[in-house]
């Protein structure tokens, strides 16, 4: 999860054609949205709010897929040390009441306790978390959309393929976990909760890394630190409401995070090291376009804006801010050691100088906008059965 700042930033500024190194495929198709106009009379086909935007496919050179094949031993060394062990990983179960037991309802009466204690606010940024753990399918999907390092049978034995379902199975854990949480405590409706699911598993995501590994992997180091924070500051809300063991929860996955956040994160330092200017353009193409959270199309079947009245909360809560998203970006500058790359092209340069300089530009703007005066708003979430909040 992670908050959304298309209102905060806007790039117009010297562009950095990426043509050379990434031209964009002529197969582009436009991503439907919205609810197709149709007869009131007419059954309204499943469709739930999508954005517009031309989606560009294959933009890697093919020769470029020669480089993620000679990684396939590094990889293996470098990238599956960061997988644990089924047998040393922990499960869910091991955080909640144990049904086997004859003190489980004693168990679940005390968690439920220590929840009434926590407000409608929080409970709406942790569902928020939970669902967007819960679309993992297309979180896999995306991944083996990427050229060169995709999964070709779905039982490939190459690095890369192993990584994606390793990943993927450690990830899984996070929902599972949260699911039954939340469905213990008895402050949310599950039902709403689940449709929201079932809807963004549906509507899937394009955080427009067009098939491309380069982009795909800049994403997803981004995106794992984003939930590495978000987890971590609910965390700690959890811990300041009383929750310990909450606390625990969201602790144990932010951690789960931060180690997946290294795996992605030593990739693109690789890339770096073989490819500086490619790797230099991919990121500031990403951020140009700026990075899309996974759950952005989520709906739940009564709130078009679901997602960015979520975000709305979590930004005032402080567990995902626009504040974040500027920090993360300047860690993964820092991380990358991009201000020292030598030997760029013009164009390298260029989007060298753009990505040094966006960090201090995001934060003006961010700063900009929380000067302004807001007008607040009260919004209902189907998830605590409508009540209404403050965004």
């Amino acid at each position: 999860m992670a908050l959304r700042i298309n209102s905060l930033t806007s790039f117009p500024s010297h562009k950095i054609s990426s043509k050379a190194r990434y031209p964009r495929s002529s197969r582009v198709v436009m991503a439907s949205t919205l609810h197709s106009i149709s007869n009131e009379t007419e059954k309204k086909p499943y469709l739930p709010p999508r954005e517009v935007h031309v989606q560009v496919t294959h933009s890697m050179p093919p020769e470029k897929i020669e480089i993620f094949k000679s990684l396939e031993d590094w990889a293996e060394s470098n990238i599956l040390v960061h997988l644990k062990p089924v047998e040393k990983c922990w499960q869910p179960q091991d955080f909640l009441p144990e049904p086997e037991s004859d003190g489980f309802y004693e168990q679940v009466k005390e968690l439920r306790e220590r929840a009434k204690e926590i407000p409608d606010d929080y409970f709406v940024v942790l569902v928020g978390d939970m669902i967007t753990e819960e679309a993992l399918p297309t979180y896999q999907t995306m991944l083996n959309t990427l050229d060169g390092v995709r999964d070709e049978t779905g039982a490939s034995l190459t690095s890369w393929a192993i990584w994606t379902r390793a990943w993927t199975a450690e990830e899984n854990r996070h929902g599972d976990l949260l699911n039954k949480y939340l469905y213990l405590s008895g402050r949310v409706d599950m039902k709403q909760i689940e449709k929201t699911i079932q809807y963004l598993i549906g509507s899937g995501m394009d955080p427009k890394t067009e098939n491309n590994p380069y982009l795909g992997f800049i994403y997803t180091s981004f995106q794992e630190r984003a939930t590495f924070i978000s987890h971590g500051n609910t965390a700690r809300l959890a811990k300041e409401h009383g929750d310990l063991k909450l606390a625990q929860i969201c602790g144990t996955i932010a951690a789960d995070e931060k180690r997946h956040e290294t795996a992605y994160t030593k990739i693109v330092e690789k890339l770096f090291e073989i490819d500086p200017d490619g790797t230099v353009m991919a990121f500031a193409d990403m951020m140009r376009k700026k990075v899309s959270m996974p759950a952005h199309l989520m709906f739940d079947g009564k709130d078009d804006n679901l997602f960015e009245h979520f975000s709305a909360v979590a930004q005032r809560l402080g567990v995902y801010t626009a504040r974040d998203y500027a920090d993360i970006l300047e860690f993964l500058v820092g991380r990358w050691k991009i201000d020292n790359l030598t030997g760029l092209t013009g164009e390298g340069r260029r989007a060298q100088d753009f990505l040094c300089g966006l960090p201090p530009r995001i934060r003006r703007l961010e700063e900009r906008a929380q000067g302004k005066v807001k007008q607040s708003s009260l919004v209902p979430f189907s998830w605590i059965f409508g009540k209404e909040l403050k965004i």
